[in-house]
Parts: structure tokens; sequence; C-alpha cells
């Protein structure tokens, strides 16, 4: 049978059908000419193990979302440094070399705070101690930080984190969030906590704040991040990490490259109707 260059992605996770990665993949598909497919497919971590080593030789790859994205990692016969330091692999790349992980969120975060402006070697503060904030704590050290606090409501939670840190060569400060009043007066700010959450910030923005990454997109600009511009300060949706991170996928699968104002008109558009 003749090879007709189809290939199959898919975006990985329970729930998945709010996903907005199909938008990026299928536009970048679409804009480099490419017959490929990128399907959404509601996997919990029961059922992780036994999609991955069914995949046959039309896969080229997958994005994970939450708790997949560590469940992956004993399934992988390679991973990056950044997977090693986050414990966490968004990417996975099905081929002749094996099961590959990468992590493409640091990508997304630096490219969505470098967008808006980020000075050399910035003083950082990450709100949040999960997942996402380890990526973050990574993201930092890539922007030229050499050192990061962390604002946590769960001080005594965030081992996991100080190890990011440290695997990354950054001194780390960890606050508990409500134990004084809150200095957000940082170069950049990455907060990574869930939609609501950092709400209350919003009293406490400075009055001349730098730059800040608020990994919610729907609803946007949230309350917190509206504070933030009314004070003068750069603001970056989580929208524009997943289409940075996103895009770095596409160039990992593909092995070519779209531009991110190729795909932000779709990508907003899809945000748009939700």
């Amino acid at each position: 049978m003749l090879d007709d260059g189809v290939r199959r992605a898919a975006v990985l996770g329970h729930p998945i059908a709010h996903s907005l990665s199909p938008v990026i993949h299928l536009t970048a598909y679409g804009l480099l000419g490419l017959p490929w497919t990128y399907d959404r497919v509601d996997l919990t971590s029961e059922q992780l193990g036994d999609w991955v080593s069914s995949r046959t030789s039309e896969w080229v790859g997958a994005s994970l979302t939450m708790p997949l994205k560590s469940d992956v990692l004993p399934m992988l016969d390679r991973v990056d440094d950044l997977v090693l330091a986050t414990g966490a692999a968004n990417t996975v790349i099905f081929g002749p070399e094996g099961r590959r992980g990468f992590n493409t969120d640091v990508h997304g975060i630096v490219q969505a705070v470098a967008q808006v402006g980020s000075p050399g070697s910035p003083t950082v503060l990450v709100i949040g101690a999960g997942a996402t904030a380890r990526s973050a704590v990574a993201a930092a050290a890539r922007l030229g930080a050499s050192s990061v606090d962390v604002l946590a409501r769960r001080p005594e939670a965030c081992a996991d984190l100080i190890s990011t840190a440290r695997a990354c060569g950054l001194d780390v400060g960890i606050t508990e969030w409500g134990s004084a009043d809150v200095d957000l007066g940082y170069d950049v700010v990455l907060s990574t906590v869930p939609a609501g959450v950092a709400d209350s910030l919003a009293n406490a923005v400075p009055t001349r704040p730098g730059v800040l990454l608020d990994v919610v997109y729907q609803d946007w600009p949230t309350p917190f991040a509206r504070a933030w511009q009314e004070h003068g300060g750069q603001a970056a949706s989580g929208l524009e990490m997943l289409l940075h991170q996103g895009l770095e996928q596409i160039r990992l699968m593909t092995g070519q490259t779209v531009t991110a104002e190729q795909i932000r008109p779709a990508l907003l558009n899809a945000a748009a109707q939700r």
C-alpha cells in the first residue's frame, strides 16, 4: 500500500472537549499543506498506558493535559532536560527513536512574556505551586532570572517546585499566601492559578507594575489582569502561552514552523465563540 502522507496526532485529557489545541494544530497543518489529522481524545490516567502502547506508524505525536503530563513519564524512552526539571511532558513524539517526551509549556511561557516585554535578568514572582508553576519556574531561568520567589497557599507542598528551581540553577524563596501584605513589585509576575483564585490580588497591584502573565484565558482579562493594565502594566493571557507552546509542538511533530501571527486570528476567533 502506498503511503498517502496522512499522519495523526491528538490532544489527550479528561475532560478534553474544551481544548483549543486542535484549532492551533489544524490551522498550521493547513498552512503547511499537510494532510494530517489532530483530534481530541478523552482519556484517563488508567487508560493512558494502553493508548500509548497501541499507537501505529501513522501517529506522530500527542499533546497531554494534567495529570497525564506526569503519568506518561514511565512510558517514554527519552525526555528533554525540561521534562527532567519539571516532572512533566506535555508533548510526546512517536518515531524511529521511540517515544520522546518534551515540555513545551516552558517555551510557551517564555514567548508569551517576551511578546509584551521583559528586561534582562528580571526579578520574577510565581503565583501558585502546582504543575504549571514548575514550568513557570523553569521559564524564569530561561528569561534570565537568577532567583525566583513563589507565592503559595501551602508552602509545605512546594518540595517539587523547589526541586525544579534547583535543577534550573535558581535560588528560590517561598511566601505563604495571606501571611502578609502581598508584594507584586517584580519585573515579571507569572500567575499559574485557576480562574478566580488570583482575583483578590487586583487590590495589591503596585503603582508601577511590570509584566504579568495570567495563565487564565477564558473571560479575559481577569480582574487581576484588568487591574494590572489599568495601572499601566503589560499583561499577557494564557491564550498566548497556549499558542506558543502549540507552535513548538508543531515544530517538533512536523519539522516545520509557522508563526504566531499566522495562527492567532483563528485561535482568538475560536476562543471568542466559547
